[in-house]
Protein backbone atom coordinates (compact mmCIF):
# COMPACT_ATOMS: atom_id res chain seq x y z
CA UNK A 1 0.00 0.00 0.00
CA UNK A 2 1.16 3.52 -0.80
CA UNK A 3 0.05 6.59 1.14
CA UNK A 4 1.03 10.11 0.08
CA UNK A 5 0.13 13.23 2.04
CA UNK A 6 0.78 16.75 0.80
CA UNK A 7 3.87 15.98 -1.27
CA UNK A 8 5.49 19.10 -2.71
CA UNK A 9 8.65 19.34 -4.79
CA UNK A 10 10.28 22.32 -6.49
CA UNK A 11 13.11 22.48 -8.99
CA UNK A 12 14.12 26.12 -8.85
CA UNK A 13 11.07 28.13 -9.90
CA UNK A 14 9.26 25.08 -11.26
CA UNK A 15 6.73 23.40 -8.96
CA UNK A 16 6.81 19.75 -10.03
CA UNK A 17 4.52 18.53 -7.21
CA UNK A 18 2.06 20.75 -5.38
CA UNK A 19 0.37 19.20 -2.33
CA UNK A 20 -0.12 15.76 -3.93
CA UNK A 21 -2.11 13.33 -1.76
CA UNK A 22 -3.47 9.89 -2.62
CA UNK A 23 -3.63 6.26 -1.55
CA UNK A 24 -2.94 3.13 -3.61
CA UNK A 25 -4.22 -0.09 -2.03
CA UNK A 26 -3.08 -3.69 -2.22
CA UNK A 27 -4.91 -5.85 -4.75
CA UNK A 28 -5.68 -2.83 -6.92
CA UNK A 29 -4.13 -1.07 -9.90
CA UNK A 30 -3.82 2.69 -9.49
CA UNK A 31 -3.09 4.85 -12.51
CA UNK A 32 -1.27 8.16 -12.33
CA UNK A 33 -2.37 10.02 -15.45
CA UNK A 34 -1.47 13.40 -16.86
CA UNK A 35 0.05 15.27 -19.79
CA UNK A 36 3.80 15.47 -20.30
CA UNK A 37 5.41 17.56 -17.58
CA UNK A 38 2.47 17.17 -15.20
CA UNK A 39 4.58 15.72 -12.37
CA UNK A 40 3.97 12.00 -12.82
CA UNK A 41 7.61 10.91 -12.93
CA UNK A 42 8.55 13.24 -10.08
CA UNK A 43 5.85 11.68 -7.92
CA UNK A 44 7.09 8.17 -8.69
CA UNK A 45 10.71 9.13 -8.05
CA UNK A 46 9.80 10.45 -4.62
CA UNK A 47 8.00 7.21 -3.80
CA UNK A 48 10.97 5.18 -5.06
CA UNK A 49 13.30 7.28 -2.83
CA UNK A 50 15.30 8.56 -5.82
CA UNK A 51 14.60 12.15 -4.78
CA UNK A 52 13.18 13.72 -1.62
CA UNK A 53 10.06 15.85 -1.44
CA UNK A 54 10.48 19.36 -0.05
CA UNK A 55 7.48 18.80 2.19
CA UNK A 56 4.76 16.27 2.85
CA UNK A 57 5.00 12.62 3.73
CA UNK A 58 4.81 9.28 1.93
CA UNK A 59 4.74 5.70 3.19
CA UNK A 60 5.09 2.38 1.39
CA UNK A 61 3.61 -0.52 3.38
CA UNK A 62 3.78 1.73 6.43
CA UNK A 63 7.46 2.64 5.95
CA UNK A 64 8.33 6.33 5.60
CA UNK A 65 10.15 6.91 2.30
CA UNK A 66 12.23 9.82 3.62
CA UNK A 67 13.13 8.35 7.00
CA UNK A 68 13.85 4.77 5.88
CA UNK A 69 14.66 4.82 2.15
CA UNK A 70 16.70 1.60 2.14
CA UNK A 71 13.84 -0.34 3.73
CA UNK A 72 11.45 1.06 1.12
CA UNK A 73 13.77 0.03 -1.72
CA UNK A 74 13.75 -3.55 -0.43
CA UNK A 75 9.95 -3.61 -0.46
CA UNK A 76 9.23 -2.17 -3.89
CA UNK A 77 9.75 -3.28 -7.46
CA UNK A 78 10.41 -0.27 -9.67
CA UNK A 79 10.47 0.10 -13.43
CA UNK A 80 11.90 3.55 -14.28
CA UNK A 81 11.18 5.45 -17.47
CA UNK A 82 14.51 4.22 -18.87
CA UNK A 83 15.38 0.58 -18.27
CA UNK A 84 18.77 1.21 -16.64
CA UNK A 85 20.16 -2.21 -17.53
CA UNK A 86 23.89 -2.85 -17.37
CA UNK A 87 24.73 -3.16 -21.08
CA UNK A 88 27.61 -5.62 -20.76
CA UNK A 89 25.66 -8.06 -18.60
CA UNK A 90 23.22 -10.59 -19.98
CA UNK A 91 19.54 -10.41 -19.11
CA UNK A 92 19.99 -13.25 -16.62
CA UNK A 93 22.99 -11.52 -15.02
CA UNK A 94 21.12 -8.21 -14.74
CA UNK A 95 18.18 -9.88 -13.01
CA UNK A 96 20.25 -12.08 -10.69
CA UNK A 97 22.52 -9.20 -9.70
CA UNK A 98 19.50 -7.15 -8.68
CA UNK A 99 18.09 -10.09 -6.72
CA UNK A 100 21.34 -10.34 -4.76
CA UNK A 101 21.32 -6.59 -4.17
CA UNK A 102 17.90 -7.09 -2.60
CA UNK A 103 19.49 -9.47 -0.08
CA UNK A 104 18.75 -12.83 -1.67
CA UNK A 105 21.44 -15.51 -1.20
CA UNK A 106 23.03 -16.43 -4.52
CA UNK A 107 21.30 -19.82 -4.86
CA UNK A 108 17.88 -18.31 -4.06
CA UNK A 109 18.58 -15.43 -6.44
CA UNK A 110 19.32 -17.94 -9.19
CA UNK A 111 16.05 -19.78 -8.61
CA UNK A 112 14.07 -16.55 -8.48
CA UNK A 113 15.73 -15.37 -11.69
CA UNK A 114 14.78 -18.55 -13.53
CA UNK A 115 11.21 -18.25 -12.25
CA UNK A 116 10.71 -14.66 -13.40
CA UNK A 117 12.36 -15.34 -16.77
CA UNK A 118 9.87 -18.16 -17.35
CA UNK A 119 6.94 -16.10 -16.09
CA UNK A 120 7.67 -13.21 -18.46
CA UNK A 121 8.61 -15.44 -21.38
CA UNK A 122 12.05 -13.94 -21.95
CA UNK A 123 14.07 -17.15 -22.12
CA UNK A 124 15.23 -16.23 -25.63
CA UNK A 125 16.87 -13.09 -24.19
CA UNK A 126 18.26 -14.56 -20.99
CA UNK A 127 21.85 -15.16 -22.12
CA UNK A 128 22.20 -12.21 -24.48
CA UNK A 129 24.01 -9.02 -23.53
CA UNK A 130 21.66 -6.13 -22.82
CA UNK A 131 23.50 -3.69 -25.09
CA UNK A 132 21.99 -5.41 -28.12
CA UNK A 133 18.38 -5.25 -26.93
CA UNK A 134 15.60 -3.32 -28.58
CA UNK A 135 13.60 -0.90 -26.44
CA UNK A 136 10.83 -3.44 -25.94
CA UNK A 137 13.27 -6.18 -24.97
CA UNK A 138 14.97 -3.87 -22.47
CA UNK A 139 11.62 -3.05 -20.84
CA UNK A 140 10.72 -6.72 -20.48
CA UNK A 141 14.04 -7.53 -18.83
CA UNK A 142 13.81 -4.45 -16.59
CA UNK A 143 10.35 -5.58 -15.52
CA UNK A 144 11.72 -9.03 -14.67
CA UNK A 145 14.41 -7.35 -12.61
CA UNK A 146 11.78 -5.31 -10.77
CA UNK A 147 9.74 -8.42 -9.92
CA UNK A 148 12.49 -10.93 -9.12
CA UNK A 149 12.39 -10.37 -5.35
CA UNK A 150 8.57 -10.70 -5.27
CA UNK A 151 7.81 -7.17 -4.01
CA UNK A 152 4.44 -6.34 -2.51
CA UNK A 153 4.41 -2.90 -4.14
CA UNK A 154 5.22 -2.35 -7.81
CA UNK A 155 5.82 1.12 -9.30
CA UNK A 156 5.98 1.46 -13.10
CA UNK A 157 6.79 4.67 -14.98
CA UNK A 158 5.05 4.63 -18.38
CA UNK A 159 5.81 0.91 -18.81
CA UNK A 160 4.23 0.49 -22.27
CA UNK A 161 5.86 3.54 -23.84
CA UNK A 162 7.44 2.43 -27.11
CA UNK A 163 6.26 -1.19 -26.91
CA UNK A 164 4.63 -2.99 -29.80
CA UNK A 165 1.14 -4.50 -29.55
CA UNK A 166 2.29 -7.97 -28.52
CA UNK A 167 4.66 -6.69 -25.82
CA UNK A 168 2.03 -4.25 -24.53
CA UNK A 169 -0.54 -7.03 -24.20
CA UNK A 170 1.96 -9.24 -22.36
CA UNK A 171 2.77 -6.43 -19.93
CA UNK A 172 -0.93 -5.83 -19.27
CA UNK A 173 -1.34 -9.51 -18.42
CA UNK A 174 1.53 -9.25 -15.93
CA UNK A 175 -0.08 -6.22 -14.26
CA UNK A 176 -3.40 -8.04 -13.95
CA UNK A 177 -1.61 -11.09 -12.51
CA UNK A 178 0.00 -8.85 -9.89
CA UNK A 179 -3.42 -7.51 -8.93
CA UNK A 180 -4.79 -11.04 -8.60
CA UNK A 181 -1.83 -11.85 -6.35
CA UNK A 182 -2.88 -9.02 -4.02
CA UNK A 183 -0.03 -6.68 -4.93
CA UNK A 184 -0.23 -2.91 -5.01
CA UNK A 185 0.47 -1.63 -8.54
CA UNK A 186 0.99 2.06 -9.28
CA UNK A 187 1.82 3.07 -12.83
CA UNK A 188 1.95 6.28 -14.81
CA UNK A 189 0.58 6.64 -18.31
CA UNK A 190 -0.97 9.07 -20.75
CA UNK A 191 -2.67 6.35 -22.80
CA UNK A 192 -6.31 6.45 -21.77
CA UNK A 193 -7.24 3.16 -23.47
CA UNK A 194 -4.61 1.42 -21.35
CA UNK A 195 -5.84 3.14 -18.20
CA UNK A 196 -9.45 2.18 -18.89
CA UNK A 197 -8.48 -1.49 -19.31
CA UNK A 198 -6.30 -1.80 -16.22
CA UNK A 199 -7.06 0.69 -13.49
CA UNK A 200 -9.25 0.34 -10.42
CA UNK A 201 -8.36 3.86 -9.30
CA UNK A 202 -7.21 6.95 -11.19
CA UNK A 203 -5.30 10.02 -10.17
CA UNK A 204 -5.33 12.71 -12.86
CA UNK A 205 -2.56 15.22 -12.31
CA UNK A 206 -1.99 18.57 -14.01
CA UNK A 207 0.88 21.01 -13.47
CA UNK A 208 1.88 19.24 -10.29
CA UNK A 209 -1.58 19.18 -8.70
CA UNK A 210 -4.23 16.48 -8.39
CA UNK A 211 -7.05 17.58 -10.69
CA UNK A 212 -9.38 14.69 -9.82
CA UNK A 213 -9.16 11.18 -8.37
CA UNK A 214 -11.40 8.17 -7.86
CA UNK A 215 -12.55 5.07 -9.67
CA UNK A 216 -13.11 5.42 -13.43
CA UNK A 217 -16.90 5.44 -12.89
CA UNK A 218 -16.61 8.11 -10.18
CA UNK A 219 -14.52 10.31 -12.44
CA UNK A 220 -16.98 9.91 -15.31
CA UNK A 221 -19.86 10.91 -13.03
CA UNK A 222 -18.01 13.88 -11.55
CA UNK A 223 -16.95 15.26 -14.93
CA UNK A 224 -20.23 14.40 -16.66
CA UNK A 225 -18.35 12.74 -19.50
CA UNK A 226 -19.07 9.56 -21.41
CA UNK A 227 -15.51 8.25 -21.68
CA UNK A 228 -12.24 8.63 -19.83
CA UNK A 229 -10.48 10.55 -22.59
CA UNK A 230 -13.11 13.28 -22.44
CA UNK A 231 -13.00 13.18 -18.63
CA UNK A 232 -9.22 13.56 -18.73
CA UNK A 233 -9.43 16.64 -20.95
CA UNK A 234 -12.23 18.14 -18.83
CA UNK A 235 -10.33 17.61 -15.58
CA UNK A 236 -7.11 19.08 -16.96
CA UNK A 237 -8.92 22.09 -18.40
CA UNK A 238 -10.79 22.72 -15.17
CA UNK A 239 -7.59 22.57 -13.12
CA UNK A 240 -5.82 25.02 -15.41
CA UNK A 241 -8.73 27.44 -15.37
CA UNK A 242 -8.78 27.41 -11.56
CA UNK A 243 -5.21 28.71 -11.34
Amino acid sequence: MIEAEGLTKRFGDVVAMDDVSFRADDGRVTGLVGPNGAGKSTTLRVLCTVIKADSGRARVDGVDVAARPLDVRRQIGALPHLSGLYPNLSARENIAYYAEMQGMPRREAGRATRTVIDRLGIGDLSDRRAKGFSHGQSIRVALARALVHRPQTVILDEPTNGLDVVATRALRDVILDLRRDGRCVLFSSHVMQEVAMLCDELLIISEGRVAISGTPDEILRETGCGDLEDAFVAAISSERESK
